[in-house]
């Protein structure tokens, strides 16, 4: 098995519709432990996130793209609301099981999750002062600059786009670390596909400067992580 180049043929078993139930739910309530361990959102937030919502000044209102479980938005609410940012939280998921375990989860203020895609707030003219993503862009192949271009529409701010960063220490370190957390959960065999379907800081702000040159700079916010910061253009 080669970590040199992008596999994106594999299948994720978390996104067969007919994968087993108990082990999807549990999988989808588990990320809130395995997103604070590995995906550096804390610094991202601090970064770039708090900054821009302390420079508008009035209350926001921040998009999260492919929420799954909710984990994300309900973290962010917590450390926003910490901070006295007034901010209204949406999450969106086309998946019905992932909207499921988000509204599931225990109410927290100005949090919403709904079961829609980018392109349904789009239609309806929905505008926000933030747009993000995590663990999304590695799923997309083709569909990524689509996906891009529909975050910037929606933004009339900052759009951040966080994922895993391919490497085979990255795998090696997975593997291994994710043993405690991964019985009765997809989170082993899916993550490590995750990892091997993920782009390298190189690739992905290639493919996303091929279609809008300029727009968007991929940073590295953290260890095996990248991210891709824009200006939307709402």
């Amino acid at each position: 098995m080669s970590l040199a180049v992008r596999d994106d043929a594999l299948v994720e078993l978390m996104d067969d519709p007919a994968c087993d139930a108990g082990r999807l739910h549990a999988t989808l309530q588990r990320f809130g432990t395995i997103n604070r361990l590995v995906s550096g959102w804390g610094r991202t937030y601090r970064t770039w996130l708090r900054p821009h919502l302390a420079a508008l000044g009035r209350p926001a209102r921040v998009l999260d793209i492919g929420s799954g479980g909710g984990d994300l938005v309900a973290r962010l609410a917590v450390a926003a609301r910490r901070d006295g940012f007034d901010v209204a939280w949406t999450g969106i998921d086309p998946d019905p099981r992932a909207h499921a375990v988000a509204m599931a989860r225990e109410a927290l203020p100005g949090v919403t999750f709904r079961r829609a895609d980018a392109a349904a707030l789009i239609a309806e003219g929905a505008v926000f002062d933030a747009v993000l993503s995590n663990h999304v862009l590695h799923h997309l192949g083709a569909a990524l600059p689509a996906f891009a271009d529909e975050s910037l529409a929606l933004s009339r701010g900052i759009v951040l786009h966080s994922d895993i960063e391919r490497s085979r220490l990255a795998y090696g370190l997975y593997a291994v670390g994710i043993t405690p957390f991964a019985p009765g959960t997809f989170l082993r065999t899916d993550g490590l596909r995750s990892i091997r379907r993920s782009y390298t800081r190189t690739e992905l702000a290639a493919t996303l400067d091929e279609d809008r040159p300029g727009v968007w700079s991929v940073v590295v916010p953290a260890p095996f992580r990248v991210l891709a910061v824009g200006r939307g253009r709402a």
